[in-house]
């Protein structure tokens, strides 16, 4: 780490303190001025994604950037077609339950043929419930529930399925907990449901509702066995029993649940860079999920 850039202040000061002489900047243009600098780690807010990942890949930069990468699918063609000029860059989406070591033990197990033809997959992401409502102030830029919380899932079933085509998509949702969200036309629970080619379906429960901590899970049927992935994980591994109860402390956050997946991508981001590609990611895969959370949306809004 040689340098790093916020527009706040406050941000700024953290970074001179904490980040062992690092360099502080006020912004991208400024960062990617620093001598010598190899690659960007960009994990500014989603709506300034695409922007951001060309002026990285148009001044020389390698370059990392958190999901999605863009709002809609015609910005990520902006970015696939300044990744297409500099080809000899590496760009990288972090989408990284692909990391995950259970996640990466189903995918083994799919491609073994242990579970033989997959047919159909669940997944469920759910939020803690937040007292504070941070989400709500950065929902109106957000892209909506679908983009900002449900796209991994999106990613890892595409990748489950060996990215087989969509041929539909529907959705519905609600806004019961947080009706502030309807100022910008967003809910706070929402399921899809997405038909593959082959007769494959996949269903999709994103919530911020949750009473019991952070939940990923997954589960993947298909015609030798099933398996599931993710569900009931607790923060630690104690259960209380008092009074003819027993209980468990659920997860915080995402943090905890993928804590090694986030090492192990940037592993494979910097292994990408120093071989010269390519990335376990393509452009194409961040574009193929924008497009469907996009579809997802829309059918939100048509019913």
């Amino acid at each position: 780490m040689v340098a790093a850039a916020s527009p706040i202040e406050a941000e700024r000061a953290w970074a001179a303190a904490s980040l062992n002489g690092a360099a502080t900047y006020p912004g991208l243009e400024e960062l990617l001025a620093h001598p010598g600098l190899d690659a960007v780690w960009l994990a500014t807010p989603t709506s300034f994604h695409a922007d951001h990942v060309i002026a990285s890949i148009a001044a020389g930069k390698h370059v990392f950037y958190e999901k999605p990468l863009a709002l809609d699918p015609s910005d990520c063609d902006r970015a696939i077609a300044a990744a297409a000029d500099r080809p000899r860059q590496v760009a990288m989406v972090g989408f990284m339950r692909r990391f995950d070591p259970v996640y990466a033990e189903a995918k083994r197990k799919l491609d073994a043929g242990e579970l033989g033809k997959a047919f159909a997959v669940r997944c469920v992401a759910e939020d803690p419930v937040d007292p504070d409502g941070f989400f709500v102030r950065f929902a109106p830029t957000s892209g909506g529930i679908f983009l900002d919380c449900c796209i991994h899932d999106i990613d890892l079933v595409r990748w489950m399925l060996d990215a087989a085509e969509a041929t539909s998509v529907a959705a519905t949702g609600s806004r019961i907990m947080y009706p502030a969200l309807g100022a910008c036309g967003d809910v706070d629970t929402a399921s899809a449901c997405v038909a593959f080619a082959g007769g494959r379906i996949a269903t999709f429960y994103v919530s911020r509702t949750s009473h019991r901590g952070y939940e990923a899970s997954m589960r993947i049927v298909g015609d030798k066995q099933a398996l599931d992935l993710g569900a009931g994980v607790p923060r630690i591994p104690l259960t209380l029993e008092s009074g003819g109860s027993r209980s468990t402390a659920g997860q915080v956050d995402f943090f905890e649940r993928f804590g090694e997946a986030f090492l192990y991508e940037a592993r494979a981001f910097i292994k990408a860079v120093q071989d010269g590609g390519p990335t376990p990611l393509s452009l194409a895969d961040a574009r193929e999920a924008t497009r469907l959370a996009c579809a997802m949306r829309d059918a939100l809004k048509v019913g």
